[in-house]
């Protein structure tokens, strides 16, 4: 099994895509672009022995299938706790001269477990809703750290614009997901994933160059070439949502098991994640500049 985290291979799903763009055969969680196409497709929950189609006639009973209200309310849990953790952060590590080394300290920690957790779960067959709720948690630490100190130090304000920027971008691409100006195909699977390899590829690349004395590293995280960057980055983490989109939408459709809501939450809020950092960090470029 696959992640849903845009920092992991989610992609690699699109490889079992027929050439008409056929769903694979996994749930929902499993990749990007796990269900690209759903009408008139083999049923990926049908049970063993049984084939069904993708025209929202699932195995499972009414009582026990998916629906839209069960991943709402699980990202909702889940986002819930990401923004607990994060405000306790902010509260309880301060990030002033006194503390920040310890505060940081614990924000890398917590970064650490969050991926490890994110890792775990990737490779497990069946959600676990503690997993995902740790990793939440765990990732809202590093998060509430974080904000912190690029508001303290590099731009006061900023993560009230980085929220409210996230969320218009989550907003702005349901849109166009709902009204089909956007259509998740294979090829746009495959496209998106090249791009995250390439996005991640110059991140180590640029992490490398400012570990060994090159100052700004790549340029990437100031002047027009870091807006550009934070700009590809933040279209990119759209990109994700739209495959999010298109994972729930086929899981339903296909009539999957009520706990694959807890796998949708979980790429939902690893997602929004990337989306909030990008957007935090590009609005600071903005700020550094002025």
């Amino acid at each position: 099994m696959k992640s849903s985290n845009p920092i992991l291979s989610r992609w690699g799903a699109t490889q079992s895509v027929t050439r008409s763009d056929a769903a694979p055969r996994r749930p929902v969680g499993t990749g990007a672009g796990a269900h690209l196409g759903s009408d008139h497709l083999a049923n990926p929950y049908a049970p063993a022995g049984e084939t069904g189609t993708g025209t929202g006639t699932g195995p499972q009973d009414a009582r026990t299938a998916l629906t839209l209200d069960d991943v709402v309310v699980r990202t909702a849990s889940t986002l819930g706790a990401v923004a607990l953790a994060a405000v306790l952060s902010w509260l309880l590590l301060p990030v002033d001269e006194a503390n920040i080394g310890r505060s940081y300290g614990i924000a890398v920690g917590a970064a650490i477990i969050a991926f490890a957790l994110s890792m775990f779960q990737s490779f497990r067959r069946t959600p676990s809703p503690a997993l995902i709720l740790g990793y939440a948690a765990f990732e809202g630490v590093f998060l509430g750290v974080f904000s912190n100190a690029t508001s303290t130090y590099i731009a006061p304000g900023v993560v009230v614009q980085a929220v409210l920027g996230t969320i218009a971008v989550s907003a702005g691409m349901l849109i166009a997901y709902r009204l089909r100006w956007i259509r998740v195909t294979r090829r746009f699977a495959g496209t998106v994933g090249a791009a995250a390899t390439g996005f991640l590829l110059l991140l180590v690349a640029d992490a490398l160059f400012s570990a060994f004395g090159a100052g700004d590293g790549m340029g990437f995280h100031s002047g027009g070439l870091g807006i550009a960057f934070g700009l590809f980055g933040i279209a990119l983490g759209a990109c994700f949502l739209a495959l999010d989109f298109k994972q729930v939408e086929d899981a339903i459709a296909f009539g999957a098991p009520r706990e694959e809501a807890w796998l949708a939450a979980f790429g939902l809020t690893a997602t929004l994640v990337w989306i909030y950092l990008e957007v935090l960090q590009l609005l600071s470029l903005f700020n550094n500049d002025n």
